[in-house]
C-alpha cells in the first residue's frame, strides 16, 4: 500500500520527498510517489525481474541461502515467481511458482513465450507449454561451462534492440567457445556476449579484466552501457561504474586474462565512476511518463550505495559522460537494489532484495535472510493514465503490415516494441511497408523503429532500406541504421562508409570505422589512416594513446579496424617517413596487435627517438610487447640512461620500458653494467636498480645477483638502500647466491648503516645465513621491536626474528621480549617459537602473552596449531590463553558495540592526524585520494559504503570482514615453504603475492604444492589497545 508521505524537504539543490514503511524510508525527487507493490509471502528476496506480453511480471526469489556457488549449484534452493495484478492498479495480488529448485538465478528475460533466466554457469529457456502458470519444459539455451566461487560466471541475459541476446562473463575462468564464423575462442577475461535467438552468431563485443561485469542496458540507438565492478584496482575513490561498451574495446583493471585480446593502447576509458558501489541491474528509460528529459536516461541499481542513481549521458564526441543524481535512496542499511524495469505505463519497479546477500561482498559480512525484501513501484505525480499500454486489446494476428507499421509511431513503448517484434517475424514480407514507413515517418523516433525492425530481418532488400537511412536528417537514425550494418557486416555499404570515416560527426566516425573492420575489405586501410592522419594533436598519455575519453575511442574504432582487416603489408605501407604522427602510432598498434602482424624491430626503433612524444611512447609500448628486440634495443636504451636530469614522469616511463624488455638479455646486461657503473651518473644507476626490481622475473639473473653484491659493498648510502630494495624484490635461484647473502648479511650487521636499511638486508637474506646470532645482533633486532620506533622497522624486525636461527637462550630471551611487543609484532614473532618446542620455552611463551599488550593482535587460530607442537603441560596452560582470545561471533559484535557507543564526538581534522600518524601507519597500505600505499582498499569514499558501525569493525577487528580482492592466500610450494599474502597475479605461469606495502613474492607455478585461502586480514588487528577512544571516535569520523 501507498506509503505514509514526509513532507518535501530539499537535499542540496534537489527537492525531495520521502515514503515512510515498515522496515526504511524512501526517498525520490519531488513530484514523484513510491509503493509497496509485491511484498513477503508473494515474493521474499527477489533479485530480477521481466515482465511478458501479457503484463505478468517474473521475479528471480532467492532461498535466502549465501553459500559459495559449489554448494547453491548442488542444492538449487532459489525460484521464480510470476506475479499478476488482476485489477490494475499496479500492485501484484497473485503469485505462483513459476519454477523451482534453481541455481543461483542473476538476470532474467522474456522472449517469445519463454522466459530465459542467468543461472550460472547456464541460461535456461523456460516454458509453460500447458498454461497453468508453471514452467513444464526447462532447456539449456547456452553453457558457459565454467563456475567459480562467487558465482559470477555469467549475467543476463538483456535482449538488444536488433533481437539479438547479451549476456556478460565474468570470474576469469578459461572458457572454449566457437565464434560465429566457426573459429576457436578461448579466453579468460571477462566480456560482453552476444548471440541470435537460436544461438547462432556467438561473438564477444567487449573484453576487459573486470571481476563482475553485471548489467547491459541499450540506449534508443543501440549504444551499450556496462554496470559492473572492479573496472579497475580501488584508488581516488573508483573502482566499479559505467562503460560505454565500444566495439572491441578492452576495458577494467590491468590483469592477465586479458593476454591474447587485441588492444589499441591503453585500458579503454571509464564513462561513470562510482567508488565501491556493487552496481547491478540498469536500463535506458524508454518512456517521456517522468519527462521528454528522462527519455533514455540510465537508471542503476548500487547494491553498496543503498539506491538507484539517474544518470543523463551526454554526447562528449565519440563517446559520453553523464550527470549522475540519486532517484531513490534509503535510510536502511539493509536496502539493497538489484534491480530496476520500466513498466508499460512509463513507472519504474525497483527490486529491494533484502538482506540476505553475502557472497563475496563484505558490505553484507553478516547474512540476513530473515530481512526480507520487496518491488516497489515509482511513479510521476499528475501523469495521464495510458490507456491499453501494452495494447492486448489491438488483434495483432490479423493486422497487415502497413498498419503494424504504423504503430512504430505509437505513444506506448510497449506498443511499438511488439510491433517491431511482430514485424520483424513476418520477414521480408513485411520490408516493403516497413521501408516505406521509414521514408515518410515524421518522428525520429519512429523512424530509428523501422530501421531496428529491419534489423530483424536479413534480406538485399532490408538491407538497402537501412543503408538509405544513412542519409537521414536526424543524427539518431542514422547512428542506429550504422549499428545495424555493423551487426550485419554489411558490404553493401562499403562506398558510403568511406564518407562517413571523415565525418564531422565524430561518433558516426567511429562507427564507420567499426563496421569496415567487420567487414575485412583491405581497400579501406588507406582511407582509415588517412582518416586518422587529419585529425589534430591531442595530449596522450604515457603509451602514446589519447588522453581525452573522447578521442581515445574514436582511435581506438580507427585502429581496431585495421587489427580487424588484418593485412599488415598493406598497413607496413603506410608505415613511412614523413608520415603523420597519429598514422605512425595507428600503423604501429595495429601492426603489434592484429595476428600475423610480423612486426619487426627494425620497425620500431626507428620512432624510438621520434621528434612527436606521441610517437616517442607509442614506439616504446610497443617495443615492451616483444623481450625479443633486446638485443637491437639495447643501444638505444644505453643512450638513453646516459641523460641526465630526467623528469620523474620521464623516469618512471624509462624504468617502465626497461622492466617489460628484462626478459630480453641484452637488456639485463644493460641494467647490471649500469648499475655497477661507477662512471655512470647516479640518477641511471638508481633507474636501473628499480627496473630490475619492478621487471617481476620468475627468477633474477645471476648478473643482478653479482652486481647488487657488489654495490652492498659500496659507500655509496643511496645506491645501497635501493640495491637492499631491488634484493627483496627479486626472485632467487632455487640454490640462492652465496655472494649477495653474504653481502646482506655483511650489511645488515654494519653499525653504520641506517637502521631500516640493516633490517631490510637481514630480511633479505636466506634465514639460514643468519647462523649464529650473536648478541650483538639479536639485541639490536629486539630493540627495534619497541613501541617507539616507526611501525615498519618493527615489522621488519619481528620477521626477521620469526625466521632468524636463534639459540634455545635467545627464544626465551625473546618470550620475556613478548611481554611489551604491540599488536603489529606479536602476531608476526610467533613462528619463532615453532623451532625446538620444549615445556619451559613454552611455559614462559604463554605466561608472556597473558599479559603482552600485543595479545588483542593475536589469534587463537595462529595459537592452536603453535600449542600442539608444546608438551601436555604447556598445551594445557595455552587452554585459558585460547579461551580467552577465541571470542565468537557475539562477543565481537558486543564489544564493537560497546565502542561503538563511546565514538560520539569524533573530529574530522583530528581523525586525519591520527590517520596518517605512525602510530596507525594507515597510509603505509591504503590510500586516500591519490595519497598512501596500495596494499589494502582505498578509503577515498569509504564513508559512502560504510556505515560507522563497519568502520570501527573494521579497525579493530579486521579479519570480520575482508574486503573482496584484497583477500590473503597462502601458497605453500613442494619444497615445503609458506608465503601469504594478496594475490596480485594468479597466472598460468606464476603467482605474486603481496606480502608487505612494498614488498612481493613472485612463485612459479610449477613449485607450488598448493594455494588456500586464508582467513586472517594482513592488517593488524588490535587497534582498540593502541587507540584511545577519543583516537577511535576522530579515526571512524575522518
Amino acid at each position: 500500500m501507498l506509503a505514509l508521505v514526509a513532507a518535501e524537504c530539499v537535499q542540496g539543490a534537489q527537492e525531495t520527498a520521502s515514503f515512510t514503511f515498515a522496515t526504511q524510508t524512501l526517498t525520490v525527487p519531488a513530484g514523484f510517489t513510491v509503493e509497496l507493490v509485491a511484498a513477503p509471502p508473494r515474493v521474499n528476496r527477489p533479485i530480477s525481474l521481466a515482465f511478458d506480453d501479457e503484463g505478468r511480471l517474473y521475479a528471480t526469489d532467492s532461498s535466502g541461502l549465501s553459500d559459495k556457488s559449489d554448494k547453491q549449484f548442488e542444492l538449487k534452493p532459489h525460484r521464480i515467481v510470476r506475479l499478476a495484478d488482476r485489477d490494475g492498479d499496479g500492485r501484484f495480488e497473485d503469485s505462483t511458482v513459476f519454477a523451482e529448485n534453481m541455481m543461483f538465478p542473476q538476470g532474467a528475460m522474456f522472449y517469445e513465450g519463454s522466459l530465459y533466466v542467468g543461472a550460472p554457469p547456464h541460461i535456461w529457456k523456460l516454458t509453460d507449454t500447458n498454461g497453468d502458470g508453471v514452467s513444464d519444459r526447462r532447456e539449456m539455451w547456452y553453457d558457459g561451462k565454467t563456475l567459480t566461487g562467487c558465482a559470477n560466471d555469467l549475467h543476463g541475459p538483456y535482449l538488444g534492440p536488433e533481437g539479438w541476446f547479451y549476456w556478460t562473463k565474468g570470474a576469469f575462468a578459461e572458457q572454449r567457445h566457437t565464434l560465429g564464423n566457426g573459429q576457436p575462442f578461448v579466453t579468460r577475461a571477462s566480456h560482453i556476449f552476444r548471440a541470435r535467438p537460436d544461438g547462432t552468431g556467438f561473438e564477444p563485443v567487449l573484453s576487459g579484466g573486470m571481476d563482475n561485469p553485471v548489467g547491459v542496458a541499450f540506449t534508443a540507438t543501440g549504444e551499450r552501457v556496462l554496470s559492473g565492478t572492479f573496472f579497475q584496482i580501488g584508488t581516488a575513490g573508483k573502482r566499479d561504474g559505467l562503460i560505454h561498451s565500444v566495439y572491441g574495446g578492452v576495458y577494467g583493471k590491468e590483469n592477465a586474462s586479458t593476454a591474447g585480446h587485441a588492444r589499441t593502447g591503453d585500458l579503454m576509458p571509464i564513462m561513470t565512476h562510482m567508488g565501491a558501489a556493487a552496481p547491478c541491474g540498469s536500463i535506458a528509460y524508454r518512456s517521456r511518463v517522468f519527462g521528454a528529459d528522462y527519455a533514455d536516461n540510465l537508471f542503476v541499481c548500487y547494491f553498496n550505495l543503498r539506491k538507484i542513481s539517474r544518470h543523463v549521458m551526454v554526447p562528449a564526441g565519440a563517446t559520453f559522460t553523464t550527470k549522475d543524481t540519486d532517484f531513490v535512496t534509503s535510510d536502511s542499511q539493509d536496502f539493497h537494489p538489484t534491480d530496476v524495469l520500466e513498466d508499460a505505463d512509463g513507472s519504474l519497479l525497483i527490486v529491494d532484495t533484502g538482506g540476505w546477500y553475502k557472497i563475496c561482498c563484505p558490505t553484507s559480512q553478516l547474512s540476513k535472510p530473515d530481512v526480507l525484501g520487496g518491488i516497489y513501484r515509482v511513479r510521476k505525480i499528475g501523469a495521464p493514465k495510458i490507456a491499453d499500454a501494452r495494447g492486448l486489446k489491438l488483434p495483432w494476428a490479423t493486422m497487415g503490415a502497413v498498419d503494424l507499421a504504423a504503430l512504430l509511431a505509437d505513444g506506448r513503448p510497449d506498443v511499438q516494441q511488439r510491433a517491431l517484434h511482430t514485424l520483424g517475424q513476418r520477414g521480408s514480407a513485411a520490408v516493403p511497408a516497413v521501408g516505406e514507413f521509414l521514408r515518410r515517418a515524421p518522428a525520429a523516433e519512429a523512424r530509428r523503429n523501422a530501421v531496428w525492425t529491419l534489423a530483424r530481418i536479413d534480406s538485399a532488400e532490408s538491407r538497402a532500406a537501412v543503408r538509405a537511412a544513412l542519409d537521414d536528417k536526424n543524427t539518431s537514425v542514422v547512428t542506429t541504421a550504422l549499428q545495424v550494418l555493423s551487426m550485419w557486416r554489411d558490404g553493401g555499404a562499403f562506398g558510403r562508409l568511406l564518407d562517413f570515416i571523415n565525418a564531422e560527426n565524430v561518433a558516426h566516425a567511429r562507427m564507420a570505422a567499426e563496421v569496415l573492420g567487420r567487414l575485412g575489405d583491405a581497400r579501406a586501410i588507406g582511407p582509415l589512416l588517412a582518416a586518422v592522419g587529419r585529425s589534430g594533436e591531442v595530449a596522450f598519455t604515457a603509451t602514446g594513446a589519447p588522453e581525452g575519453a573522447a578521442e581515445r575511442a574514436w582511435e581506438h574504432s580507427f585502429i581496431y579496424a585495421l587489427i580487424e582487416i588484418g593485412r599488415p603489408q598493406d598497413v607496413l605501407a603506410q608505415l613511412k617517413p614523413g608520415a603523420a604522427p597519429r598514422v605512425v602510432r595507428a600503423a604501429l598498434v595495429a601492426l603489434d596487435q592484429m595476428v600475423g602482424g610480423g612486426l619487426k624491430a627494425e620497425d620500431v626503433i626507428g620512432w624510438l627517438d621520434a621528434p612527436q612524444g606521441m610517437v616517442r611512447q607509442t614506439a616504446a609500448w610497443v617495443a615492451g610487447h616483444h623481450p625479443e628486440w633486446g638485443a637491437t634495443l639495447a643501444d638505444f636504451f644505453r643512450r638513453q640512461l646516459a641523460v641526465k636530469s630526467r623528469g620523474v614522469a620521464e623516469q618512471a616511463d624509462l624504468q617502465g620500458q626497461l622492466a617489460r624488455l628484462a626478459p630480453a638479455m641484452a637488456i639485463q646486461e644493460l641494467l647490471a653494467a649500469t648499475a655497477s657503473d661507477a662512471q655512470a651518473h647516479a640518477e641511471a644507476r638508481l633507474l636501473a636498480l628499480r627496473a630490475m626490481a619492478a621487471a617481476g622475473l620468475k627468477e633474477a639473473p645471476v648478473g643482478w645477483l653479482a652486481t647488487l653484491a657488489g654495490l652492498l659493498t659500496g659507500t655509496d648510502a643511496a645506491l645501497m638502500r635501493q640495491a637492499v630494495a631491488t634484493a627483496r624484490a627479486l626472485a632467487l635461484p632455487k640454490a640462492g647466491h652465496a655472494g649477495l647473502t653474504a653481502a646482506l648479511v655483511r650489511v645488515g650487521r654494519t653499525a653504520g648503516v641506517p637502521a631500516d636499511v640493516r633490517i631490510d638486508a637481514l630480511g633479505a637474506a636466506a634465514p639460514a645465513a643468519l647462523a649464529p646470532v650473536d648478541a650483538v645482533l639479536f639485541d639490536f633486532l629486539r630493540a627495534h621491536l619497541d613501541g617507539k620506533e616507526p611501525m615498519l622497522v618493527r615489522a621488519a624486525a619481528a620477521g626477521v626474528l620469526a625466521k632468524a636461527p636463534l639459540s634455545p637462550a635467545q627464544q626465551l630471551a625473546l618470550a620475556e621480549t613478548m611481554t611489551t611487543v604491540g599488536a603489529l609484532e606479536a602476531p608476526k614473532l610467533l613462528p619463532a617459537f615453532e623451532k625446538s618446542p620444549n615445556e619451559t620455552l613454552g611455559l614462559k611463551l604463554v605466561a608472556a602473552l597473558k599479559v603482552s599488550p600485543g595479545l588483542p593482535g593475536v589469534r587463537a587460530g595462529a595459537l592452536k596449531p603453535l600449542f600442539a607442537k608444546y608438551p601436555a603441560a604447556v598445551q594445557q596452560q595455552g587452554e585459558a590463553l585460547l579461551t580467552l582470545l577465541d571470542a565468537d561471533a557475539a562477543r565481537q559484535n558486543a564489544h564493537v558495540d560497546a565502542l561503538l557507543a563511546g565514538v560520539v564526538g569524533g573530529d574530522i581534522r583530528r581523525g586525519q592526524v591520527v590517520f596518517n600518524s605512525e602510530k596507525t601507519a594507515c597510509t603505509v597500505c591504503h590510500v586516500i585520494g591519490y595519497l598512501g600505499g596500495r596494499l589494502g582498499p582505498d578509503l577515498t569514499n569509504i564513508g559512502r559504503t560504510r556505515s560507522e558501525r563497519d568502520l570501527l569493525e573494521a579497525v579493530i577487528y579486521p579479519s570480520a570482514a575482508i574486503v573482496r580482492g584484497f583477500e590473503p592466500f597462502t601458497v605453500t610450494t613442494k619444497r615445503g615453504e609458506t608465503h601469504s599474502g594478496i594475490m596480485r597475479k594468479d597466472a598460468a605461469d606464476e603467482v605474486v603475492l603481496a606480502t608487505g606495502p612494498e614488498t612481493e613474492q613472485r612463485i612459479a607455478r610449477g613449485d607450488i604444492a598448493g594455494i588456500q585461502p586464508g582467513t586472517t586480514s594482513p592488517m593488524p588487528p588490535g587497534m582498540a589497545a593502541v587507540l584511545s577512544r577519543q583516537e577511535l571516535a576522530d579515526l571512524v569520523a575522518f
